[in-house]
């Protein structure tokens, strides 16, 4: 239930303040182009705190925080009386028009290399992407990929982290072949090929690297109890954080491995868990959980160990001063940006399915994650959605903020508006579209946690 509320509220902080940066671009830009703005809204439904500035607009903070809207004079919408048609947004030139619009977009993008800037100068740690072991007869064992190997570059990028390794295979997702430079044990540098044609990859059941067959170094777990999941049967059991793991079923255990194999091999079963705590052994009983999976029914404890140390300079942190940090965070964001815009196009090509398309769910979890991990992984993570936000709503679909640019391209060329009709079948056409879309991300979200 805690993590439950925590995630709860890193999503609305992090909606809220994404919602907030978009609306104010529209807000700021129509302000300047002289538009007279009646309402910001940061969410919908029932206002819950309002306030009319000096300018006469209203802002409110409302009940639902699943977006906002900024509502401008239009005589289209509007009784305006003569003194006010050149404050409504419908007598601007079309260029005005346009520029208030694409502010909205174009501010998720401003913020989203803000947030990046903030981060490299907080500092974020991680690791090298040192591969551990590699499957036989995977696509990087073919390639010739070897353990002990490290990524150096996906073509022409570098890729210094396993997050950077993950976003450039993904981007490769329809393509034949990937080129990649790899630093082996002996300081030496090869550069190998991957062969995607054949390359499966469900991003609900496993990550890019385990569907090529790596596996990233991390150190050696102990059989000593790190993290005891909130209600897991570990839990229920009486298991202790701190607690050494001796035995199971009177077995001895020679590795955290052998205890994995077991359980994931027994649900729903009852064992003996012996223990060492403070020095003295003692016995637990136990009911191993049981998760449905893809690949069946598998056994699940609920329970996380230590870790030995990692090696000297495996582990690094991205902080830069505040010059250096302002290249890293637009190089990023611009990686970011054209990134989503190939997810798109796969997406549409059916490179990448539907199904794999997330919902409000799905960016909570991810932002409490993140949250609970620190403020610089939080500021990653509002830069990633933010300029998520702003290309999703540069897709030329009425309804979004790209599918009145298109009108106003439209009306741009041909010196002419777009008829209202041939507008209003757009919205309801497009507007279909996108609660089909959000509906397919919201079934999505229920599958995952079902």
């Amino acid at each position: 239930m805690l993590g439950f509320l925590w995630s709860l509220g890193a999503f609305i902080v992090a909606l809220g303040i994404l919602v907030a940066v978009h609306e104010w671009g529209h807000f700021y830009v129509a302000r300047l182009c002289g538009v007279q703005v009646e309402r910001f809204s940061i969410g919908f439904g029932k206002p819950l705190w309002r306030r009319v500035g000096k300018s006469g607009t209203e802002y409110v903070i409302a009940m639902i925080p699943l977006g906002g809207y900024v509502r401008m004079l239009d005589g289209r919408i509007d009784d305006v009386p003569p003194e006010l048609e050149h404050k409504a947004f419908n007598h601007k030139s079309v260029f005005q028009r346009m520029a208030i619009i694409a502010a909205g977009p174009g501010v998720n993008f401003i913020f989203a290399f803000f947030a990046l800037w903030l981060m490299f100068l907080v500092g974020l740690q991680t690791v090298k992407p040192v591969i551990q072991n590699v499957k036989p007869d995977s696509i990087a064992a073919i390639a010739g990929v070897s353990e002990g190997d490290e990524f150096l570059k996906v073509g022409d990028r570098a890729t210094p982290d396993w997050e950077a390794v993950n976003l450039e295979m993904v981007s490769r997702i329809g393509q034949e072949e990937a080129l990649v430079t790899l630093l082996t044990p002996n300081n030496g540098e090869k550069v190998v090929t991957f062969t995607l044609d054949n390359w499966n990859f469900d991003p609900d059941s496993e990550s890019p690297l385990s569907s090529l067959g790596i596996t990233p170094y991390r150190p050696t777990p102990t059989l000593n109890v790190g993290f005891i999941g909130e209600g897991s049967a570990a839990q229920q059991a009486g298991l202790q954080v701190g607690d050494k793991l001796v035995a199971v079923n009177g077995e001895a255990l020679s590795s955290w491995q052998a205890l994995v194999d077991f359980i994931v091999d027994n649900p729903a079963k009852e064992i003996e868990l012996t223990i060492e705590r403070s020095g003295q052994q003692q016995q637990l009983r136990a009911t191993i959980a049981q998760q449905d999976t893809p690949q069946g029914q598998r056994g699940y404890l609920g329970v996380s160990p230590t870790f030995e140390p990692w090696p000297e300079g495996y582990v690094f942190t991205h902080q830069y001063g505040i010059v250096e940090a302002i290249g890293k965070s637009l190089d990023k964001t611009w990686r970011l940006m054209t990134l989503s815009v190939e997810m798109i196009g796969k997406l549409i090509t059916g490179d990448i399915s539907f199904k794999n398309l997330s919902g409000p769910i799905s960016i909570a979890q991810g932002a409490g994650t993140s949250a609970g991990y620190g403020l610089a992984y939080f500021l990653s993570f509002l830069a990633l959605i933010s300029v998520n936000l702003g290309i999703i709503n540069l897709v030329p679909l009425p309804m979004l903020d790209g599918g009145h640019l298109m009108f106003y391209t439209i009306e741009w060329l041909t010196g002419k508006p777009v008829p209202e009709a041939a507008q209003e079948w757009g919205y309801r056409i497009g507007g279909v579209l996108l609660f089909m879309i959000m509906g397919i991300a919201i079934m999505n979200d229920i599958a995952r946690i079902a």
